[in-house]
């Protein structure tokens, strides 16, 4: 059997790509192509800008994060933001230079809105950071060349950029059978690919080699449109030697969506709503290819991209090499952009790209075109007519689909009509607006209805997610009532089982003195009554057959209690003879008592509950203060004791107590009665205070002179202390010599005080060592505060933008020649 040489089975595997079925999509449109006018020259390197914008978030998904600072120097294709997430890539440096700036910039969007931006000012040396490619991309593991592509910032550059990472990472339940290379670019104007291809094609399938040892389909197909000559006579020589079928098909638009070329090439339809994942497929653009070439052979990461420049309204059209972040302005300028010529300048093509309200918005990742159009070139459209049902629009969609009536859904805000005619498979190709008669602007009103779409979905699952918290609580709350229901329920039946053993126990067991036998029946009739204006309060929350019947036992219990109470304070003995404890035990309970009806006093409307309960407690307080009153009169006369220290010091304490009770109550702008009877009763008790402590003064012994000892000394020590603080205090304050002249004085006077005190208390007189502080050297603070200034006046023209060079190194200047004066100053 002989074997055929590599050219042979080349040929072979051509002519049996060209014999492959192709099939046809519904719809799509052939508008003008214009691709001549930026197809005739090869690619050109655009030139290397003085200062690069990088926007932070130039694909779907998470925007990267900064891991530069500014004033930091990068070379090229040095990291300056990692991903942020998983659908994320990071951002290399496109050149060598100096952070100059992070913050809101503008950003290449029809919005015209600020984006966060890396702002790199370049050295001009365009110095590579080290490449470090693997030695054979074949030894590594999967997960290993996936890291890989996404460390090298690479995410898709033919469409809406999403990250090649995440889009080749391996699904469990799904077998990618067929990588569909598209090299499409049906949309007139734009010609990168078709360059890229002529150019580029060895790199192309060297990528593509890549691809194909990391997700090992069974079969690569290449589609390139027939309008492509020179790309597919390319791209067949660089597939020589390699089973990757180049598959040839009529030109027509939009066949480069990415479900469109699926069924271009396989027959095959994505389902609505699906990915081609689904069904086994994995679509990749050149562009992405050649990048995964760089990064995987050559250690580069993604900090350029092919773009064409075309137009009618530039004098040099063509594609250029350009950095990322380069400013388009510069881009249209290498170009030849004409000003007065420029009408509309669209980012994209003409069909899906979108017009840029300035020439300062940066080139991206995903910028792969810069259409600089005429008025004549691209004519505003007419005002829009109403609709015909002419259908032309239902002809040329490629998803089938029903624009007309998907456009009377969008105007009446029918949203659930226009998810049940699958408006979300809409690829927005534009090809209904661009056949509709009325000039009626389809694409629009889809985009408008997708948003509203989504952000009532966001508020619906937002709304879901508080119901669901909400019923959680009410759940919790639920739980935590039955719990104090069960404990209400539990204290209520050991009140009554306390109660029971009471009654049960015969009275030859009761050992307990009457005292605390009457206690306990107090604190089990106050636990009663507070049970039962918990349960009221809850039944008057909740009004059910259980809480009614727990109320109405309650309340019975609280009666027996307070009945029990009653019993046993009518049979209590007599009273024992008045006390000191006794007493004191009395005054509190009557207080207590007091403060209670108070409390219950100031309700506005009481409710019969209420009332009976003030009527309860007032009785209880007439009963206290008169077993008060009788403990006062059992109790003889306190002997007169000695008017001695301890004597005097509480007769003190109390007269200042109620001199500020009094001061208090008498801050009462407008008291009532109750507040005037309260301010006569403590005033009168104020007298007596005053009057029963004038008494002690007067009966205790005038105090002996002390001895000059310690506490001479002491007074002695203070009031130096006292002189001294003041004549500092006057010299800070910057007193003249007259005023401080008599403190001095006053201080040499406290001094002699204080000698004369040491030498009375009989102790060795302390060594007097005065030390005095070095007075502060002028010419040292002079420049240590000349350094200051120095580097604030730098710091403040480095944050500055817009300061001159020649300024900064002047403020440098000054301030190291500041530093070097104060460093041979100081000792």
């Amino acid at each position: 059997m002989s074997v055929m040489s590599k050219e042979n089975m080349g040929a072979a595997r051509a002519s049996h790509a060209d014999a492959m079925k192709i099939w046809d999509i519904p719809g799509g449109i052939h508008p003008a192509e214009h691709k001549e006018l930026s197809n005739r020259t090869p690619i050109q390197p655009a030139p290397l800008p003085k200062r690069l914008v990088l926007p932070l978030g130039q694909h779907i998904g998470a925007a990267a994060e900064p891991c530069v600072v500014v004033g930091q120097r990068v070379r090229k294709g040095e990291k300056i933001a990692n991903a942020n997430g998983v659908v994320s890539v990071p951002l290399h440096a496109p050149t060598s230079g100096t952070i100059a700036f992070i913050g809101e910039q503008p950003y290449p969007h029809a919005s015209g809105m600020l984006a966060p931006a890396i702002v790199i000012d370049s050295d001009g040396q365009d110095e590579w950071i080290e490449l470090t490619p693997p030695a054979d991309y074949h030894s590594l593991e999967p997960s290993e060349l996936l890291t890989l592509i996404r460390e090298a910032g690479i995410n898709g550059l033919g469409g809406a950029g999403f990250p090649t990472a995440v889009k080749l990472t391996a699904r469990p339940t799904q077998k990618i059978h067929t990588l569909i290379i598209n090299g499409t670019e049906c949309e007139p104007y734009i010609t990168a690919d078709d360059l890229l291809m002529r150019e580029r094609a060895v790199e192309l399938v060297a990528g593509i080699e890549v691809l194909a040892h990391l997700i090992q389909p069974q079969q690569v197909l290449i589609g390139i449109e027939d309008n492509k000559p020179e790309a597919i006579a390319a791209v067949r020589a660089a597939c020589v030697g390699h089973d990757y079928q180049v598959q040839v098909f009529p030109t027509k638009y939009p066949s480069g969506g990415e479900k469109q070329l699926i069924q271009i090439l396989t027959g095959v339809e994505v389902p609505s709503g699906g990915l081609p994942a689904d069904i086994g497929m994995l679509c990749q653009n050149v562009g992405t290819c050649v990048a995964i070439h760089d990064a995987v052979l050559l250690g580069k990461p993604l900090i350029s991209r092919i773009t064409t420049l075309t137009g009618e309204a530039l004098a040099r059209p063509g594609n250029v090499e350009a950095l990322i972040g380069t400013p388009v302005g510069e881009l249209l300028s290498f170009a030849g952009l004409d000003q007065g010529a420029l009408n509309r300048l669209v980012m994209g093509g003409p069909m899906m790209g979108f017009t840029l309200h300035s020439l300062d918005v940066p080139l991206i990742k995903t910028s792969n075109c810069l259409l600089a159009s005429t008025a004549v070139e691209l004519p505003p459209p007419p005002p829009a007519m109403p609709c015909i049902r002419c259908g032309e629009c239902a002809e040329a969609c490629p998803a089938s689909l029903l624009p007309q009536q998907l456009h009377f859904f969008a105007l009446g805000q029918e949203h659930e009509q226009l998810k049940a005619h699958n408006l979300f498979d809409c690829i927005e190709c534009g090809a209904c607006a661009y056949v509709c008669p009325s000039s009626i602007p389809l694409v629009q009103y889809y985009r408008v209805a997708k948003a509203e779409i989504r952000e009532l979905e966001q508020k619906q699952l937002k709304a879901e997610h508080s119901k669901q918290r909400f019923e959680q609580r009410q759940e919790r709350l639920r739980r935590v009532e039955e719990q104090k229901e069960a404990e209400r329920k539990a204290r209520a039946e050991k009140a009554a089982r306390a109660k029971a053993a009471q009654a049960d126990a015969p009275a030859a067991a009761v050992a307990a003195p009457a005292d605390e036998a009457l206690k306990k029946l107090k604190i089990e009739a106050s636990m009663a009554q507070v049970a039962l204006k918990k349960a009221e309060k809850q039944l008057a929350a909740h009004d059910t057959p259980e809480l009614q019947a727990q109320v109405n036992e309650l309340r019975t219990a609280a009666e027996s209690a307070q009945k029990a109470l009653a019993e046993a304070q009518a049979t209590a003995p007599a009273p024992k003879p008045a006390g000191d404890e006794a007493l004191k035990k009395a005054k509190i309970e009557a207080a207590m008592l007091k403060a209670q009806l108070r409390k219950l006093e100031k309700i506005e409307a009481p409710d019969d509950e209420q009332q009976a309960e003030i009527a309860r407690v007032r009785q209880q307080l007439e009963a206290a203060e008169k077993a008060l009153t009788d403990l006062q009169a059992q109790t003889p006369a306190p002997a007169t004791k000695p008017a001695g220290d301890e004597a005097l010091k509480k007769a003190k304490i109390d007269a200042a107590m109620l001199k500020a009770q009094l001061r208090k109550l008498e801050k009462i702008e407008t008291p009532d009665d109750e507040q005037q009877t309260e301010i006569a009763r403590v005033r009168q008790q104020l007298e007596a205070a005053e009057k029963a402590l004038a008494e002690l003064q007067s009966q205790a012994p005038a105090p002996a002179a002390k001895p000059a000892g310690d506490d001479a000394l002491k007074s002695a020590k203070i009031e130096l202390a006292m002189k001294r603080a003041e004549l500092k205090k006057a010299e800070k304050a910057g007193s003249d010599d007259t005023a401080l002249q008599p403190l001095r004085d006053a201080l040499v006077a406290a001094e002699q005080a204080l000698h004369a005190a040491e030498a009375a208390s009989g102790k060795p007189a302390p060594e007097l060592v005065r030390t005095e502080r070095p007075g502060v050297d002028a010419e040292l603070k002079a420049l240590k505060t000349e350094v200051a200034f120095a580097r604030a006046d730098l710091r403040k023209l480095e944050r500055d933008d817009n300061t001159a060079a020649d300024a900064l190194e002047q403020a440098r200047t000054r301030l190291a020649e500041a530093e070097r004066k104060l460093a041979e100053r100081q000792p």
